[in-house]
């Protein structure tokens, strides 16, 4: 057996144990590393070198000074005084949730902060206005998923952490762009199928009263501290560029100095396992690089695709994988790094890098709002007492397993079709 071969079956295995049991895949592909060189005679400095410290500093950084944010109630105070805001218009608070989901993803927590902290209201409100707690469930989910390819936020870190090597620089915005586009449009139509236009013509019902009867303190001192800390580090990171890691351990630590928000709390919210899942796997995907597995992996896709179709196909499999595995520890580390080796394969333009860079991320992260992944979790179990439980889980499943199809299609049409990328 090849050792390219070796190294596939590696990253292969180490995808399917992350999806049958609850191991890290970070860890476990930092041991079959280890494996891997031994076999193929790669020294471990080699091995060493692949981690990728630039995108660890980005990810601890930021989500350091957020789950600050967190855990002082800031985030939650800016979530309650949005929806109190919307002043009983029942037919808009799913978006209302979907572009605060987005503002806030887009600031750097990521999706799973952002759904563990607005799954709460969004479905308990869904229920006492009469909302369908799928719809809210999607809407208010993509909005958090739409955000998340944001320059400063996780899975925009480490795209762009992965496309800086390839030479591609300064499309954070593009992408971030592009997700919000396609989210949106998949948004609405779960918004069309799921009851969204009958809330115009619904009557009162006493939205107005339940949404009024939210109750929300002033920002006190310390949250008042903490916005400016926000304000600041979103202005430093993307006016004036400055280094996202850093800056926001900089922030944060002086945050902390302050004792707006307690740190040692901080630290343990801080999504480790998440950090950890990305750089082991970026350690045996570069590895993989090295020894002709990337290459073989493209190889093994690219024989179901042509030019015009690599988009649908490679969309289509990282939904796929996505479903059962985590976007930004397994897809965006495994298959961002092998686009450019697809595009060669098929016979494709380099024009069609960021195309394909986008469908995969937009596939990626569109299948979690199946109730296996954390963020269609969240909000499954937060669902009101009135809910069917049984019927939301199947529901969610359902929805969150065609959008590998769903979302392959649209980003297709959108990136290839009408080159709109």
């Amino acid at each position: 057996m090849s050792l390219p071969v070796i190294s596939l079956i590696a990253l292969l295995f180490a995808i399917v144990i992350s999806c049958v049991t609850t191991l890290n895949i970070g860890t476990l592909s930092l041991g079959l590393s280890l494996l891997v060189s031994y076999i193929g005679g790669v020294k471990i400095s080699e091995v060493i070198k692949g981690y990728p410290t630039n995108i660890f500093l980005m990810l601890a950084g930021s989500t350091y000074l957020f789950a600050l944010a967190q855990v002082n109630g800031t985030l939650e105070k800016i979530v309650k005084y949005t929806i109190k805001g919307v002043r009983g218009n029942t037919a808009l608070l799913p978006f209302i949730f979907f572009f605060l989901a987005f503002i806030l993803s887009s600031m750097g927590p990521g999706p799973t902060v952002i759904a563990a902290l607005m799954a709460p209201m969004a479905m308990l409100l869904a229920e006492e206005v009469g909302i369908s707690p799928l719809m809210m469930s999607i809407v208010a989910g993509n909005g958090g998923q739409a955000g998340s390819m944001s320059p400063i936020a996780i899975g925009g870190i480490i795209t762009t952490g992965i496309t800086a090597k390839m030479g591609l620089t300064n499309i954070g915005w593009k992408l971030w762009l592009n997700m919000l586009i396609t989210y949106f449009i998949i948004s609405l139509i779960a918004y069309i199928l799921f009851g969204g236009l009958r809330l115009f013509k619904k009557g009162d019902g006493g939205q107005r009263e339940t949404l009024a009867r939210i109750q929300v303190e002033p920002f006190d001192r310390n949250q008042l501290i903490t916005l400016l800390g926000i304000i600041i580090f979103v202005v430093g990171a993307l006016a004036f560029k400055m280094d996202v890691g850093l800056g926001a351990f900089l922030i944060g630590s002086i945050l902390s100095f302050f004792k707006v928000a307690d740190e040692g709390k901080a630290i343990k919210q801080m999504p480790w396992g998440a950090i950890l899942f990305v750089c082991g796997v970026t350690v045996l995907i570069n590895l993989m690089g090295q020894i002709g597995g990337m290459d073989l992996f493209a190889s093994l896709i690219a024989r179901f695709s042509t030019p015009f179709t690599i988009t649908l196909v490679a969309g289509f499999i990282a939904g796929l994988i996505s479903a059962y595995a985590s976007t930004t520890g397994v897809i965006l580390p495994a298959f961002i790094p092998m686009a450019p080796m697809l595009l060669e394969k098929v016979g494709a333009p380099p024009s069609e890098l960021l195309a394909l860079i986008s469908a995969i991320a937009v596939c990626g992260f569109m299948t979690d709002m199946s109730p296996l992944s954390t963020t269609g979790a969240l909000y499954y179990a937060n669902a009101g007492p009135k809910t069917d439980k049984q019927k939301l889980f199947r529901d969610m499943l359902i929805w969150g397993l065609s959008m590998s199809v769903v979302g392959a299609i649209v980003s297709w049409i959108y990136f290839s079709v009408f080159h709109l990328a």
